[in-house]
């Protein structure tokens, strides 16, 4: 057991960890969760060991052992990817080392019936079991196989470490770790640089994980598919609960209702007491056995309410002005970075009030096209227009590191704000959590997620009807995430999201973008059912492959008939989907003129628009049914 004792930090005059004891015992799979500030990154340093508390002690068993990923990369930048994470087996070159030695030396001896040459024997069987125990046999085949999960090529094994970007070099510190497999694996934001598909894929490691994992993440699907245990740290104090993430909200509101009805009942018995005991002091009588209630009721153990971090920003975007119907549109672009080729001969709509999602490894080109669209990178070929009145709002993947540092939160305001809104710049900071005294801080002195909050305020100074958003959850946590989810939602413009957090965009968009292969993959619908769908074209794939085997080993092929019915199947399938997109197409026009939401028809012509809809799936579903018999 990994064992925490009365853990305690204070910064100033703030208590970050007061007197804390948490266990972490073998197999947990533990989610630390709390407000950005809260202390959890400080007590994984110090579980790691990293760093010392000011009182408390850490202990872990004699010769466990203990990984700890955290945002610091060190590795070694002239190393090859593939040599940097075959450095999680070390001990196996020493190992490698004795066999040798033992080898040539049981070649060389010939006193076989002597007790040393038995105890060589005896030694070199040792050394084997050990090598064979800790993977020697398949260490290159395991890191290879981790390495391509978390989204290396085959041709990447062989680069140095210093052609990649911090974020690859982090995929890479990570697969050493999991190599390693120690007893504890300690990770803080391992999802910050993955890829949704990189992320699916380490969600399956860790379920498997047969060690003990805590894990700070912002990231509540990746939490729950991961963890059975959740220790929330909120003002200097931990409460721990035998639950996954969603479960855990729940606990916690009934833990806390619970304590509330505990406390009300514990103030009307201790008022009731005391109420008795004033009169029975007053009788002389009585007065024995009024200092003896008072003796039990000092005894008693009050209830006490925690404190609760209940902060949150209150974000509202302004209504959007109307645009044109064309927001924006990128015709045939191609970007090239040197040699290096992103995108190839791509084109992108934007119509007003859609609302897409990029998704797709990194590097694909999806930061790329967003900065295209808005114009602060320009195209190697292909054209980009903004549609008439459109007036942009982008918010950088690097957004929160771009702003000046050398001054104050409200001049970084005033730089950003028209005129007439100067006056209300303090309550605007108010209500992203920045009160008082905060508005005259400098923001080099800011953590990540007040960044993060700093520049999200900045983006509602000006009225916004595109609004292109490069993963704005980094930094963020839960509960902001869930207040930038909401004003989303509430938000009447047209939008591009770029992020790899499926609990985010789920229900956010109506169409996904794949980004794959210097190319672009529309789908209709949000983020859960591209997911859905590119695991069902897994399935496909693998059930076409079988199929190609069988027609190979039995000849089949379909009859002239039965080919020419299909292809008739599938001409009627396209008519219909043709003619039911043009319809749904004429009604998304009429739900985007002014006054149609007062209009009297207005909730028939949305029914009807749910149900053409389903219908334009369910012929979609056909027709690639019909595609792929063919």
């Amino acid at each position: 057991m990994l064992t925490a004792t009365n853990i305690y930090v204070q910064y100033g005059d703030r208590r970050l960890l007061n007197k804390i004891n948490l266990i972490i015992k073998n197999k947990d799979k533990v989610g630390l969760v709390g407000r950005n500030g809260a202390g959890k990154s400080t007590l994984l340093k110090i579980l790691s060991g990293e760093i010392g508390a000011q009182e408390g002690d850490i202990t872990r068993p004699n010769g466990s052992t203990l990984a700890f990923l955290h945002q610091e990369i060190l590795l070694d930048q002239t190393r090859t990817v593939i040599d940097a994470a075959m450095s999680a087996f070390d001990e196996l070159k020493e190992l490698e080392e004795k066999i040798e030695s033992y080898n040539n030396q049981m070649a060389e001896r010939s006193d076989y019936e002597s007790d040393s040459y038995a105890k060589l024997i005896q030694d070199f069987t040792d050394v084997n079991e050990k090598y064979d125990i800790i993977g020697g046999a398949t260490a290159r085949a395991d890191a290879e196989k981790i390495l391509k999960g978390l989204g290396f090529k085959q041709t990447d094994f062989e680069r140095e470490i210093a052609e990649f970007s911090g974020g690859w070099q982090m995929r890479v510190e990570l697969a050493k770790m999991l190599l390693s497999r120690p007893d504890y694996l300690l990770l803080d934001e391992p999802t910050n640089h993955l890829d949704i598909e990189s992320i699916i894929w380490l969600e399956g490691f860790l379920k498997n994980y047969e060690k003990s994992v805590v894990v700070i993440s912002h990231d509540q699907q990746f939490l729950d598919n991961t963890t059975n245990r959740t220790v929330e740290i909120e003002l200097g104090q931990i409460q721990d609960y035998k639950a996954n993430y969603s479960k855990y909200l729940e606990l916690r509101i009934d833990r806390k209702e619970k304590m509330q009805s505990a406390y009300i009942n514990q103030q009307k018995v201790l008022a009731e007491k005391e109420r008795t005991i004033t009169r029975f002091m007053a009788k002389a009588t009585k007065t024995k056995m009024a200092q003896s209630m008072k003796k039990q009721l000092d005894k008693i153990e009050r209830i006490e309410l925690e404190d609760e971090d209940v902060a949150a920003m209150n974000l509202k975007f302004p209504p959007a002005p109307r645009s044109g119907q064309i927001v924006s549109e990128g015709k045939n672009i191609s970007k090239s970075y040197g040699n290096l080729h992103v995108l190839n001969n791509v084109s992108i709509t934007l119509e007003r009030g859609e609302r897409i999602a990029f998704v797709g490894q990194n590097g694909q080109g999806k930061t790329t096209l967003a900065k295209i669209l808005t114009k602060s990178l320009s195209v190697t070929s292909g054209d980009v227009n903004l549609g008439h009145n459109c007036q942009l709002g982008y918010y950088a993947q690097d957004q929160s590191d771009a702003l000046d540092t050398s001054i104050t939160l409200l001049q970084t305001m005033e730089n950003h704000s028209p005129p007439e809104l100067r006056t209300k710049l303090r309550s605007i900071l108010g209500a992203f959590m920045f009160s008082g005294e905060d508005v005259e801080k400098k923001v080099s002195v800011l953590s990540g997620g007040e960044r993060a909050r700093l520049a999200l305020a900045c983006l509602l100074l000006r009225p916004i009807n595109l609004l292109i958003l490069d993963e704005p959850t980094n930094h963020l946590d839960i509960i902001s995430k869930k207040v930038l989810k909401q004003a989303l939602q509430d938000y009447d413009g047209s939008m591009i999201v770029v992020s790899h957090d499926r609990e985010f965009l789920s229900d956010l968009t109506d169409k996904t973008i794949e980004f794959r292969d210097k190319k672009l993959f529309t789908h209709l619908g949000d983020v859960n059912y591209f997911l859905q769908k590119r695991a069902l074209d897994n399935m496909r794939e693998v059930e076409l492959q079988n199929a190609k085997k069988k027609v190979e080993k039995e000849k089949a092929i379909f009859s002239p008939d039965e080919e020419k019915a299909l292809k008739r199947k599938i001409e009627n399938l396209e008519r219909k989907i043709s003619k039911i997109e043009e319809e749904i197409g004429e009604m998304e026009q009429q739900m985007g003129e002014e006054g149609f939401y007062q209009s009297d028809n207005a909730n028939e012509v949305i029914g009807l628009h749910k149900k053409k809809k389903k219908n334009l799936d369910d012929l979609m579903a056909q027709w690639e049914k019909a595609e792929s018999k063919m």
